[in-house]
């Protein structure tokens, strides 16, 4: 499903904006990723330090822009309601359309963020955005089992446990098992 003539998203709570940022504003991204690298390394992929450079995520922004318009991934950043920094991510990735209609959910927060509900504010708006105006079935997440933070907030949005995935991404170097989830679009 191309979505070449659609409007951005730009979805809006109390206290979050969620959209996709320009190439011209890498520099939020970087703020939001040096900041957060030591805190985010647990639960990431180990990152070269490009990842950290303004280049590379103008070059990202502007891919992740196009991934959006051919229908592939939708990477919202999350960003403080005056918009002047990005305060986490929502990536839904790998989008497919036929008798799947499903994606991958994906997402971080600012270490200065947690515990105060931001998360759960932005993944009901873009999990609503991704199944009313996406027309999606299925959004599935995984998280590490000792990450209890993760596994509660998903529980909390409606993700139902569907298994354990043996050594099923490599965090920060090491392949790490992951609980498996989704959430259902019982509308749909």
């Amino acid at each position: 499903m191309k979505l070449l003539k659609r409007k951005l998203p730009e979805l809006r709570s109390d206290r979050v904006c969620c959209r996709l940022l320009e190439p011209h504003e890498a520099t939020k991204m970087v703020d939001f990723r040096k900041d957060n690298k030591d805190h985010l390394e647990k639960w990431e992929p180990r990152r070269p330090s490009e990842f950290f450079t303004e280049g590379f995520w103008q070059i990202h922004l502007r891919l992740a822009l196009k991934d959006f318009r051919d229908g592939t991934s939708a990477c919202f950043s999350m960003l403080s309601v005056d918009e002047e920094q990005v305060i986490g991510v929502c990536n839904y990735t790998n989008i497919v359309r036929g008798t799947f209609q499903s994606c991958h959910l994906g997402y971080a927060l600012s270490h200065r963020f947690e515990g105060a509900g931001v998360m759960y504010e932005a993944l009901s708006l873009t999990n609503a955005y991704m199944f009313k105006d996406l027309g999606l079935h299925r959004i599935m997440a995984g998280y590490l089992p000792h990450n209890d933070r993760s596994g509660k907030l998903l529980e909390r949005l409606g993700f139902e446990k569907e298994g354990l995935a043996r050594k099923y991404l490599k965090i920060n170097g090491r392949w790490e098992d992951h609980v498996l989830t989704s959430l259902v679009n019982d509308d749909y």
